[in-house]
């Protein structure tokens, strides 16, 4: 009996101790972030975009007197994902405030208009000052995180005042900490949350393992987003004629290692195609390069109107703005996405439901499910070298049937994905209730 008690008192310390390091590290963290803040203008907008951060929270909340739903994003493609559970929501519980917060500037900045949201928000680092500070202003009667949100004072403030909490979306692999046998204080974090739902049978078994169980395989909702993007896309004339009857190649979310893997296709004249060259991010002085390594005429799409453009015979069209990537799919005929060459593979799934073979490199796309999935079905190719990609490119070009066989297989997987909205809203709805 003794030997039970020393060992729940050790584990108790050791809890202590990790959680004390936690948020020593958060501090440290913070310091640096404010230090790279003098010369990296996303760690500016990062230490900018939170000062004062307290004080607007208690403006936006001083005579709220309807009950909060908060949602958490990491970044803009956390929102994506989250983003058909905040509209759910809000048409379902319209005497709901809405609270969306962001941890990244990507996010933040390019959502801070966002119309489903009443208050948006950088998220203040997880000290436990701030999020106890935090949670006493905003009062949420809910929380949902998407994805890969494991902020340990937050839950834990969380689940010591009874607020529901969810994890959606998420996606976990064995190598991650929590399924390692010093992760502990990191399992601790998982077990604040009320309910999780994972992407696949695979997730479902590691948390299993470190006897996690409210658990449902709820799949991803960013099929269900990109579904409904796809019924209600855009037509954009500027890109049909610039398309004129032939093949058209996307490259989305383009960076530059990707850009000179594909330049030989690009400046082979065997390919009558049209191309459409999306950069991850707007930098001129990089699109100015690419252009100079074109064999043929590129203009940028901020130079064209429907006017000129009948008086253009340019092969290459750069998209020097932000937002109109996921309607330009539905005009492609084949699409590449960037990324997986550096830090990691886009997002497929916006092409893939238009119905698009999709290419990407070898690099860095394994911990994407949809990626891997979508290989092994045939919709989908990854490439190491030129030489492979010019083969498999070669074959769809010139042979209709293959091209049209591949296009089915991208649209039916996400037709055969979507759901997962329904899943976490049916949840949602009865937690609200019984909490009533």
């Amino acid at each position: 009996m003794h030997q039970i008690y020393f060992s729940l008192f050790r584990q108790s310390i050791l809890l202590l101790l990790a959680a004390q390091f936690y948020n020593f590290s958060i501090y440290i963290y913070a310091f640096l972030i404010r230090l790279a803040s003098f010369f990296n203008p996303k760690a500016a907008q990062m230490i900018d975009g939170r000062k004062g951060i307290f004080e607007k929270l208690k403006a936006d909340f001083a005579n709220n007197n309807k009950p909060v739903a908060w949602f958490h994003c990491a970044s803009l493609g956390e929102f994506e994902q989250g983003r058909p559970i905040i509209e759910a929501f809000s048409n379902q519980y319209p005497d709901y405030l809405i609270l969306l917060t962001f941890f990244s500037p990507s996010g933040y900045e390019i959502r801070k208009n966002y119309d489903k949201a009443h208050v948006i928000s950088y998220l203040p680092f997880d000290t436990f000052e701030n999020a106890s500070q935090f949670i006493s202003i905003v009062k949420p009667k809910i929380a949902v995180f998407v994805k890969y949100e494991f902020w340990y004072n937050y839950l834990s403030l969380l689940k010591k005042n009874n607020v529901p909490s969810f994890l959606i979306s998420a996606n976990f692999r064995e190598n991650q900490i929590f399924f390692k046998n010093y992760g502990g204080f990191f399992r601790k974090i998982i077990h604040s949350f009320s309910h999780i739902f994972v992407q696949n049978k695979s997730s479902e078994k590691l948390l299993q393992s470190i006897d996690y169980e409210n658990i449902t395989v709820g799949g991803d909702t960013r099929f269900d987003r990109v579904f409904d993007l796809s019924k209600s896309s855009k037509s954009l004339p500027i890109i049909e004629k610039f398309k004129s009857n032939k093949p058209l190649f996307v490259f989305g979310s383009a960076w530059a290692a990707d850009f000179d893997f594909l330049l030989p296709i690009f400046n082979n004249e065997q390919f009558d195609i049209q191309v459409v060259i999306a950069p991850h991010e707007i930098n001129h002085s990089e699109i100015s390069d690419w252009k100079s390594k074109l064999s043929d005429k590129s203009i940028k799409y901020s130079e064209l109107n429907n006017k000129n453009l009948e008086n253009t015979d340019s092969k290459f069209l750069f998209i020097d703005n932000i937002g109109m990537l996921s309607s330009i799919y539905k005009y492609a005929d084949y699409v590449w996405i960037g990324g997986s060459f550096g830090k990691g593979l886009h997002n497929i799934l916006e092409a893939a439901t238009f119905g698009n073979p999709i290419f990407f490199g070898n690099k860095n796309y394994e911990k994407f499910q949809e990626a891997v999935e979508l290989c092994k079905l045939g919709g989908a190719f990854s490439f190491e070298n030129k030489e492979d990609f010019h083969q498999k490119f070669s074959e769809l070009y010139n042979n209709s049937k293959y091209l049209e066989s591949t296009s089915e297989i991208s649209k039916n997987f996400v037709k055969n994905n979507i759901g997962a909205t329904d899943k976490i809203m049916k949840l949602i709805n009865l937690t609200l209730f019984t909490t009533k």
